[in-house]
Protein backbone atom coordinates (compact mmCIF):
# COMPACT_ATOMS: atom_id res chain seq x y z
CA UNK A 1 0.00 0.00 0.00
CA UNK A 2 1.49 3.34 -1.17
CA UNK A 3 2.51 5.83 2.03
CA UNK A 4 3.51 9.28 1.47
CA UNK A 5 4.94 11.15 4.54
CA UNK A 6 4.21 14.67 4.84
CA UNK A 7 5.09 16.79 7.98
CA UNK A 8 6.45 13.38 9.48
CA UNK A 9 2.49 11.98 9.25
CA UNK A 10 1.52 8.83 6.41
CA UNK A 11 -0.36 9.61 3.30
CA UNK A 12 -1.97 6.55 2.39
CA UNK A 13 -2.56 6.91 -1.70
CA UNK A 14 -3.43 4.40 -4.55
CA UNK A 15 -2.77 5.21 -8.05
CA UNK A 16 -4.82 3.66 -10.81
CA UNK A 17 -4.77 3.55 -14.64
CA UNK A 18 -2.25 5.34 -16.98
CA UNK A 19 -3.55 8.90 -19.28
CA UNK A 20 -4.06 12.22 -17.94
CA UNK A 21 -3.84 12.95 -14.08
CA UNK A 22 -6.83 12.92 -12.01
CA UNK A 23 -7.14 13.09 -8.50
CA UNK A 24 -10.48 11.89 -6.33
CA UNK A 25 -10.91 13.22 -2.91
CA UNK A 26 -13.26 11.25 -0.07
CA UNK A 27 -16.54 12.91 1.46
CA UNK A 28 -16.48 12.66 5.24
CA UNK A 29 -15.97 10.06 7.52
CA UNK A 30 -14.87 7.28 4.60
CA UNK A 31 -11.26 7.16 2.32
CA UNK A 32 -9.94 6.94 -1.61
CA UNK A 33 -12.45 3.78 -1.41
CA UNK A 34 -15.48 5.42 -1.49
CA UNK A 35 -14.46 5.86 -5.56
CA UNK A 36 -14.57 2.40 -6.02
CA UNK A 37 -17.06 2.75 -8.51
CA UNK A 38 -16.13 5.06 -10.43
CA UNK A 39 -12.46 3.87 -10.79
CA UNK A 40 -13.71 0.93 -12.82
CA UNK A 41 -14.92 3.38 -15.25
CA UNK A 42 -12.48 5.47 -15.43
CA UNK A 43 -9.25 3.94 -15.05
CA UNK A 44 -9.15 3.03 -18.91
CA UNK A 45 -8.49 6.07 -20.30
CA UNK A 46 -6.89 8.14 -16.77
CA UNK A 47 -4.35 8.16 -14.13
CA UNK A 48 -6.25 8.57 -11.17
CA UNK A 49 -4.41 9.19 -7.67
CA UNK A 50 -7.15 8.42 -4.86
CA UNK A 51 -5.69 9.55 -0.91
CA UNK A 52 -6.96 8.97 2.12
CA UNK A 53 -7.39 12.24 3.34
CA UNK A 54 -5.10 12.95 7.04
CA UNK A 55 -7.11 11.14 9.93
CA UNK A 56 -8.88 9.08 7.18
CA UNK A 57 -8.94 5.77 6.22
CA UNK A 58 -5.09 4.93 6.10
CA UNK A 59 -3.91 8.44 6.28
CA UNK A 60 -2.86 9.36 10.14
CA UNK A 61 -3.92 13.17 11.32
CA UNK A 62 -2.43 16.43 10.80
CA UNK A 63 -0.10 16.82 13.81
CA UNK A 64 -2.01 20.29 14.30
CA UNK A 65 -5.35 21.10 14.41
CA UNK A 66 -7.18 19.88 11.00
CA UNK A 67 -8.36 22.58 8.46
CA UNK A 68 -9.20 22.57 5.13
CA UNK A 69 -6.30 24.91 3.49
CA UNK A 70 -4.10 22.41 5.29
CA UNK A 71 -5.79 19.08 3.55
CA UNK A 72 -5.02 21.03 0.14
CA UNK A 73 -1.79 21.28 1.21
CA UNK A 74 -1.04 17.91 2.25
CA UNK A 75 -2.25 16.69 -1.46
CA UNK A 76 -0.08 19.21 -2.96
CA UNK A 77 2.59 17.61 -1.65
CA UNK A 78 1.85 14.43 -2.69
CA UNK A 79 1.16 15.24 -5.98
CA UNK A 80 4.66 16.96 -6.45
CA UNK A 81 5.99 13.96 -4.53
CA UNK A 82 4.30 11.98 -7.41
CA UNK A 83 5.73 14.77 -10.39
CA UNK A 84 2.14 15.67 -11.24
CA UNK A 85 1.81 19.67 -11.83
CA UNK A 86 -1.42 20.12 -12.98
CA UNK A 87 -4.20 17.67 -12.08
CA UNK A 88 -7.38 17.13 -13.14
CA UNK A 89 -9.37 17.31 -9.47
CA UNK A 90 -13.07 15.65 -8.03
CA UNK A 91 -14.32 16.38 -4.84
CA UNK A 92 -17.40 14.44 -3.41
CA UNK A 93 -18.86 16.71 -0.08
CA UNK A 94 -16.03 17.47 1.87
CA UNK A 95 -13.66 16.56 -0.49
CA UNK A 96 -15.24 19.32 -2.65
CA UNK A 97 -14.28 21.89 -0.48
CA UNK A 98 -10.54 20.55 -0.47
CA UNK A 99 -10.97 20.20 -4.31
CA UNK A 100 -11.61 23.95 -4.43
CA UNK A 101 -8.94 25.12 -1.75
CA UNK A 102 -6.25 23.49 -4.29
CA UNK A 103 -7.84 24.98 -6.68
CA UNK A 104 -7.25 28.14 -5.21
CA UNK A 105 -4.18 27.67 -3.68
CA UNK A 106 -2.52 27.06 -7.40
CA UNK A 107 -5.37 28.48 -10.00
CA UNK A 108 -2.88 27.96 -12.86
CA UNK A 109 -2.12 23.97 -11.96
CA UNK A 110 -5.66 22.55 -12.04
CA UNK A 111 -7.37 22.59 -16.01
CA UNK A 112 -10.73 20.97 -14.50
CA UNK A 113 -12.28 20.68 -11.54
CA UNK A 114 -15.48 18.94 -10.34
CA UNK A 115 -17.45 19.35 -7.11
CA UNK A 116 -20.60 16.99 -6.28
CA UNK A 117 -22.57 17.87 -3.42
CA UNK A 118 -20.54 20.86 -2.36
CA UNK A 119 -20.14 24.38 -1.52
CA UNK A 120 -17.92 27.33 -1.70
CA UNK A 121 -18.35 27.72 2.31
CA UNK A 122 -19.90 26.08 5.09
CA UNK A 123 -20.00 29.03 7.47
CA UNK A 124 -23.29 28.77 9.28
CA UNK A 125 -25.22 31.44 7.29
CA UNK A 126 -28.62 29.32 6.47
CA UNK A 127 -30.97 27.68 8.86
CA UNK A 128 -29.82 24.09 7.10
CA UNK A 129 -26.81 24.63 7.55
CA UNK A 130 -26.92 24.95 11.23
CA UNK A 131 -29.34 21.75 10.95
CA UNK A 132 -27.20 20.06 9.93
CA UNK A 133 -24.11 20.89 11.55
CA UNK A 134 -25.56 21.27 15.34
CA UNK A 135 -27.64 18.13 14.84
CA UNK A 136 -25.07 15.63 13.39
CA UNK A 137 -22.44 16.70 16.37
CA UNK A 138 -25.48 16.23 18.63
CA UNK A 139 -25.70 12.48 17.62
CA UNK A 140 -22.81 11.37 17.61
CA UNK A 141 -22.56 12.74 21.15
CA UNK A 142 -25.30 11.00 22.40
CA UNK A 143 -25.21 7.71 20.25
CA UNK A 144 -21.98 7.44 19.28
CA UNK A 145 -20.49 7.28 15.66
CA UNK A 146 -21.75 3.62 15.25
CA UNK A 147 -25.70 4.35 15.70
CA UNK A 148 -25.26 7.55 13.93
CA UNK A 149 -23.93 6.12 11.36
CA UNK A 150 -27.04 3.90 10.70
CA UNK A 151 -29.14 7.12 10.74
CA UNK A 152 -26.91 8.64 8.04
CA UNK A 153 -26.73 5.98 6.00
CA UNK A 154 -30.77 5.62 6.31
CA UNK A 155 -31.10 8.75 5.44
CA UNK A 156 -28.95 9.03 2.78
CA UNK A 157 -29.89 5.47 1.07
CA UNK A 158 -33.92 5.32 2.54
CA UNK A 159 -35.22 2.78 -0.92
CA UNK A 160 -35.15 -0.99 -0.49
CA UNK A 161 -32.83 -1.54 -3.45
CA UNK A 162 -30.12 0.62 -1.96
CA UNK A 163 -29.54 -1.60 1.32
CA UNK A 164 -26.31 -2.57 -0.16
CA UNK A 165 -25.07 0.97 -0.19
CA UNK A 166 -27.10 1.89 3.21
CA UNK A 167 -24.98 -1.50 4.80
CA UNK A 168 -21.83 -0.39 3.61
CA UNK A 169 -22.30 3.25 4.19
CA UNK A 170 -23.15 2.71 7.81
CA UNK A 171 -20.27 0.18 8.56
CA UNK A 172 -17.77 3.19 7.00
CA UNK A 173 -19.43 5.86 9.10
CA UNK A 174 -19.27 4.02 12.12
CA UNK A 175 -15.94 2.83 12.11
CA UNK A 176 -14.66 6.59 11.78
CA UNK A 177 -13.20 8.41 14.91
CA UNK A 178 -16.03 10.50 16.57
CA UNK A 179 -12.93 13.21 17.13
CA UNK A 180 -11.30 13.11 13.84
CA UNK A 181 -15.27 13.03 12.39
CA UNK A 182 -16.27 15.97 14.98
CA UNK A 183 -12.18 17.79 14.12
CA UNK A 184 -14.14 17.68 10.31
CA UNK A 185 -16.78 19.22 10.80
CA UNK A 186 -15.78 22.21 12.72
CA UNK A 187 -13.17 23.16 10.44
CA UNK A 188 -15.45 23.20 7.67
CA UNK A 189 -17.84 25.59 9.62
CA UNK A 190 -14.39 28.08 9.67
CA UNK A 191 -13.40 27.75 5.99
CA UNK A 192 -14.98 29.74 3.01
CA UNK A 193 -13.76 30.63 -0.26
CA UNK A 194 -16.41 33.03 -1.25
CA UNK A 195 -13.73 35.73 -1.21
CA UNK A 196 -11.12 34.17 -3.65
CA UNK A 197 -13.50 32.85 -6.22
CA UNK A 198 -12.43 34.62 -9.26
CA UNK A 199 -9.13 33.30 -9.03
CA UNK A 200 -10.41 30.01 -10.49
CA UNK A 201 -9.12 29.61 -13.72
CA UNK A 202 -9.98 26.45 -15.05
CA UNK A 203 -13.78 24.52 -16.47
CA UNK A 204 -15.63 23.96 -13.58
CA UNK A 205 -18.43 21.52 -13.09
CA UNK A 206 -20.81 20.98 -10.43
CA UNK A 207 -23.21 17.88 -9.98
CA UNK A 208 -25.51 18.35 -7.29
CA UNK A 209 -28.45 15.59 -6.23
CA UNK A 210 -31.80 16.76 -6.24
CA UNK A 211 -32.21 16.35 -2.50
CA UNK A 212 -29.06 17.26 -1.30
CA UNK A 213 -28.53 18.35 2.40
CA UNK A 214 -27.86 21.37 1.73
CA UNK A 215 -29.25 24.06 -0.65
CA UNK A 216 -29.59 23.87 -4.22
CA UNK A 217 -29.71 27.49 -4.91
CA UNK A 218 -26.66 28.35 -3.06
CA UNK A 219 -25.18 25.56 -6.02
CA UNK A 220 -27.04 27.41 -8.51
CA UNK A 221 -25.42 30.76 -7.45
CA UNK A 222 -22.17 29.18 -7.16
CA UNK A 223 -21.80 27.40 -10.42
CA UNK A 224 -23.23 31.08 -11.89
CA UNK A 225 -20.57 32.84 -10.32
CA UNK A 226 -17.91 30.75 -11.42
CA UNK A 227 -19.20 30.19 -14.91
CA UNK A 228 -19.80 26.67 -14.38
CA UNK A 229 -21.46 23.71 -15.92
CA UNK A 230 -23.95 22.17 -13.58
CA UNK A 231 -25.75 19.07 -13.35
CA UNK A 232 -28.40 18.11 -11.79
CA UNK A 233 -29.33 14.43 -10.75
CA UNK A 234 -32.80 14.04 -10.15
CA UNK A 235 -33.64 11.05 -7.43
CA UNK A 236 -30.78 11.16 -6.05
CA UNK A 237 -29.59 12.00 -2.39
CA UNK A 238 -26.40 12.78 -0.89
CA UNK A 239 -24.59 9.85 -1.83
CA UNK A 240 -24.81 10.63 -6.07
CA UNK A 241 -21.51 8.72 -7.19
CA UNK A 242 -23.30 5.62 -5.33
CA UNK A 243 -27.20 6.47 -6.20
CA UNK A 244 -26.42 7.54 -9.54
CA UNK A 245 -23.12 5.68 -10.98
CA UNK A 246 -24.34 6.28 -14.54
CA UNK A 247 -25.15 10.10 -14.33
CA UNK A 248 -21.45 10.49 -12.19
CA UNK A 249 -19.04 8.45 -14.72
CA UNK A 250 -20.51 9.43 -17.81
CA UNK A 251 -20.06 13.10 -16.95
CA UNK A 252 -16.81 12.71 -15.56
CA UNK A 253 -15.34 11.05 -18.38
CA UNK A 254 -17.13 13.76 -20.93
CA UNK A 255 -15.67 16.63 -18.78
CA UNK A 256 -12.20 15.17 -18.48
CA UNK A 257 -12.08 13.76 -22.41
CA UNK A 258 -13.51 17.63 -23.03
CA UNK A 259 -16.71 15.99 -24.64
CA UNK A 260 -20.24 16.86 -24.65
CA UNK A 261 -21.74 16.56 -21.26
CA UNK A 262 -24.45 13.99 -21.03
CA UNK A 263 -28.04 14.91 -21.89
CA UNK A 264 -30.60 16.27 -19.63
CA UNK A 265 -32.54 13.28 -19.94
CA UNK A 266 -29.52 11.23 -18.41
CA UNK A 267 -29.31 13.24 -15.39
CA UNK A 268 -31.35 10.67 -13.08
CA UNK A 269 -30.58 8.70 -9.67
CA UNK A 270 -29.87 4.65 -11.28
CA UNK A 271 -33.05 2.19 -11.22
CA UNK A 272 -33.50 -0.26 -9.26
CA UNK A 273 -32.47 -3.20 -12.07
CA UNK A 274 -29.82 -1.04 -13.30
CA UNK A 275 -28.05 -0.61 -10.13
CA UNK A 276 -24.37 -2.00 -9.93
CA UNK A 277 -23.59 -4.17 -7.34
CA UNK A 278 -21.33 -3.49 -4.42
CA UNK A 279 -18.74 -5.85 -5.03
CA UNK A 280 -16.15 -4.26 -3.17
CA UNK A 281 -14.24 -7.41 -2.49
CA UNK A 282 -10.63 -7.36 -4.20
CA UNK A 283 -11.19 -4.35 -5.44
CA UNK A 284 -9.86 -0.58 -4.71
CA UNK A 285 -12.03 -0.61 -2.14
CA UNK A 286 -10.19 -3.72 -0.16
CA UNK A 287 -6.93 -1.93 -0.75
CA UNK A 288 -8.38 0.57 1.14
CA UNK A 289 -10.15 -1.72 4.36
CA UNK A 290 -13.12 -0.19 6.35
CA UNK A 291 -11.03 0.36 9.13
CA UNK A 292 -8.92 3.54 10.36
CA UNK A 293 -5.13 2.89 10.52
CA UNK A 294 -4.05 2.12 14.39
Amino acid sequence: MPIFCHEDRSLHYLVRGHGEAVLLIHGLGSSGADWALQISSLEGRFRLIVPDLPGCGHSEPLCSDCNVPQFAASLWALLDHLAIQRPNIIGFSLGGAVALEMALQRPESVPRLVLINSLASYQIDHWRKWLEARVSSLLINLLGMRLTGWLCAARMFPHPWQQPMRERAAAVIGTARAATYLGIMSALEHWTSVDRLERLMGRTLIIAAEHDYTPLTEKRELALKLGADMIVVRGSRHGTPFDAVAATNSSLFAMFSDLPLPSPDRWVCDEPKLSPPLAFAGSLAEQHSLGPCA
